[in-house]
């Protein structure tokens, strides 16, 4: 009776939205939209969200600050690039848990590596040597390591893809609390492991406590800046920030570009089918430890390159930056935004690393500017990890496929939740309806 209602429910909305949409003339807008060709409708909206997103630090400055509700103001362009490094991790992850099915919850170990191989190439770390490879903005006589950071990038995402192999092979055989388990201890050792590494045998790896500071800043080299006029070092404009910015974009942009294609490829066929029954996978030929692995390395990957990239931005690497909180809030982006969708997950992640960067602190300013009174103030960023745990909860309450639901994930919840084995096994029938027979009496007859 409970489904039966809430089809009824359903059927009168749908009619009701059909006759507002018909009355707005909505019906004949989306007729015109469809004529279009499909390339046009499918990459409109990106090309209008994408425009939009280089363009943001221009307009800035001109967005209204102080009197918008709850937002109070938006996201200034520093913040804005670890919004986006955040988003990439998220995406890389999604690899891994939304497209294979894999409970991570050690992603921020890929995040400290790459970090710090970023502080290991293009710092003064190793005081020992002095050798310089395409570093910009860097003295020649600087100690160090100093490697132009965009290949730093490449060797810091390809070194965490081999540690992730190497995480990989040992554990993927285990399935769910197992795998979450031992990806939970991997998170644990490597942050355990910068902290500590600063006198291994007399060595100083990590430099402890302290991190590695500082790194060098991305650039294009004076021949590049006398001839395109590209700058020489991000450091050393006065536009740093929207520098970062938009290679924070262009970061994001390959790293969405890459997932999209793995997932309509032959291997992310496989990883899907992982996820949906791994036994059957199994049955079928697909090779399951070596599927597992790639969709490991591969999201370790774009993890890798994004810490190594926000390393840079920092200046440096911190063990405090690489805590177990950093993998449950990528996770909690990854399922807000429904698992396996890219662009789910590409809104969430820019929903809580705003409120994790500002959000929540402007939030509790417009709070206490405008609701509460002066003897009620309150702090909303102290209970950050709370409100993040009541929206996930209520998430999994009405819309457990998330924000952006994948189709083919959105299709398994629903057929989860409603189906034959929905339908009462036992069914009451009266004597007087149809099909109870002539053995019913007055009362209600069993019918199987």
């Amino acid at each position: 009776m409970a489904l039966r209602r809430r089809d009824r429910a359903r059927g009168a909305y749908r009619s009701y939205r059909g006759q507002a949409a018909e009355k707005s003339g909505l019906n004949s807008a989306r007729g015109e939209w469809r004529k279009l060709p499909r390339p046009v409708r499918s990459f409109t909206p990106v090309a209008i969200l994408l425009t939009i997103a280089i363009l943001y630090p221009f307009y800035l400055s001109s967005l209204p600050t102080g009197n918008v509700p709850l937002i109070y103001s938006f996201p200034s362009v520093r913040s804005a690039v670890t919004i986006l490094v955040f988003t990439t991790m998220a995406v890389g992850l999604n690899v891994v848990v939304g497209y294979c099915g894999l409970l991570d919850l050690g992603y921020v170990a890929f995040y400290a590596i790459g970090a710090y191989t970023a502080g290991w190439l293009a710092s003064g770390q190793f005081q020992q040597v002095n050798f310089h490879f395409g570093s910009v903005g860097v003295s020649r006589d600087a100690r160090g390591i100093h490697i132009s950071i965009w290949l730093v990038l490449i060797i810091a995402a390809l070194l965490t893809a081999y540690g992730g192999v190497l995480i990989g092979l040992p554990t993927l055989r285990l399935r769910g609390d197992y795998l979450a388990i031992v990806t939970l201890g991997f998170g644990e050792i490597i942050p355990q492991f910068v902290r500590n590494a600063d006198s291994l045998h007399g060595f100083d790896l990590t430099h402890g406590t302290f991190g590695i500071s500082p790194i060098d800043s991305p650039g294009f080299g004076s021949r590049l800046h006398s001839s395109l006029g590209l700058p020489v070092a991000y450091s050393q404009e006065f536009t740093a920030d929207r520098l970062f910015f938009w290679s924070a974009l262009g970061l994001l942009l390959i790293t969405i570009f890459c997932c999209i294609r793995l997932r309509d490829s032959r291997l992310g066929r496989a990883w899907i089918a992982i996820r949906e029954d791994e036994t059957a996978a199994g049955a079928m030929g697909i090779p399951l430890m070596r599927t597992k692995t790639w969709a490991y390395a591969i999201g370790a990957f774009f993890g890798g390159a994004a810490g190594a990239f926000i390393a840079s931005f920092n200046a440096g690497a911190f063990p405090s930056q690489f805590s177990f909180n950093i993998s449950v809030f990528l996770l909690c982006m990854v399922i807000l935004g429904g698992m396996g969708s890219i662009w789910g997950v590409v809104v969430a992640g820019v929903i809580l690393s705003w409120l994790n960067v500002e959000g929540l602190a402007n939030i509790g300013t417009w709070l206490n500017d405008n609701i509460f009174p002066q003897s009620h103030q309150i702090e909303v960023a102290k209970y950050q990890f709370g409100i993040y745990g009541i929206i996930i909860v209520l998430m999994m309450m009405f819309r457990p496929q998330g924000l952006i639901p994948e189709a083919r994930r959105k299709r398994e919840i629903e057929e989860g939740t409603r189906g034959a084995l929905d339908e009462p096994l036992y069914e009451m029938r009266g004597a007087n309806e149809p099909g109870a027979g002539e053995r019913g009496s007055g009362g209600p007859v069993p019918r199987g």
